[in-house]
């Protein structure tokens, strides 16, 4: 296939995607938990978190509310808990648009489809709905040995702190369901052409997680960014498409250490 039909096959791909996160994306308000203070944002997924005194939205398990009332993501749990009846995967994946692209591309099929992969990534997923979806069968029936976890990005509304403590329980409850698995929790990228506030707060979470994990035998934390903030503090079209999902050149650059990773945690794993 020709380099130019790669490139519009690729991005009627990650149009359409888009095209149906924006339709799922209304403008919302968000309570915070600390304070009850209100903040203004938008996300795929309504987080509709009201002031709970101690407790902490990114980090309480609930399903994506289906604004549009056609039920895709609860169709798409349910089938990721079908998929895994029956199937003996080496390795899982799990997170947001970010996972759920990669099983597009030509990088998913060379590097991690070999390794007996699942990919159970849903567009516009927080913390709190991958959450929801683990302690809802997502992982009943199988025993990966190694589970890669990249979400954060889409929670809007949360804190560093908050988002943090929403991964350290997904973390938490993959521990208790698969013990034999090792948790390998991907950074949270950058976004946003030029700089701005979810930069900062991305690389604030990915400090607190690193920091969480150093203690942890269980799991551990890789910085999958290869350098996508250019000297001018500006990101390209050519790696981020829409400064956010990655271009196929761009998951190559992020997948190649990734694959190198999970194969010497599989190695360690063997007999």
């Amino acid at each position: 296939m020709k380099a130019c039909q790669v490139d519009r096959e690729w991005k009627s791909r990650l149009e359409s995607l888009e095209k149906s996160r924006l339709e799922r994306r209304p403008h919302v308000t968000v309570r915070l938990w600390s304070g009850g203070s209100v903040v203004s944002g938008s996300g795929s997924c309504r987080v509709t978190a009201m002031s709970c005194g101690d407790g902490n939205p990114a980090a309480t398990p609930a399903p994506c509310e289906d604004v549009q009332g056609d039920g895709r993501w609860m169709s798409m749990h349910n089938r990721f808990v079908s998929d895994s009846k029956g199937k003996e995967p080496e390795v899982l994946f799990v997170g947001d648009s970010l996972v759920q692209l990669l099983h597009e591309f030509e990088v998913w099929r060379k590097l991690f489809s070999p390794l007996h992969t699942l990919n159970f990534g849903i567009g516009g997923d927080a913390t709190q709905h991958v959450l929801w979806r683990l302690t809802n069968g997502e992982v009943d029936h199988i025993c990966p040995k190694v589970v890669v976890l990249w979400v954060g990005t889409n929670n809007h509304g949360h804190t560093p702190e908050q988002i943090c403590g929403g991964i350290t329980a997904i973390i938490n409850v993959i521990n208790q369901r698969l013990p034999q698995a090792h948790i390998l929790v991907l950074g949270l990228l950058p976004r946003g052409k030029s700089p701005n506030p979810l930069r900062d707060r991305n690389a604030r979470v990915n400090a607190l997680v690193q920091a969480e994990l150093a203690s942890l035998s269980f799991a551990s934390f890789l910085d999958v960014d290869p350098g996508f903030v250019q000297p001018d503090g500006s990101i390209s079209h050519q790696d981020l498409y829409d400064y956010l999902h990655l271009t196929p050149q761009a998951y190559q650059r992020v997948c190649r250490p990734l694959h190198a990773r999970v194969k010497a945690l599989l190695e360690a794993h063997a007999p």
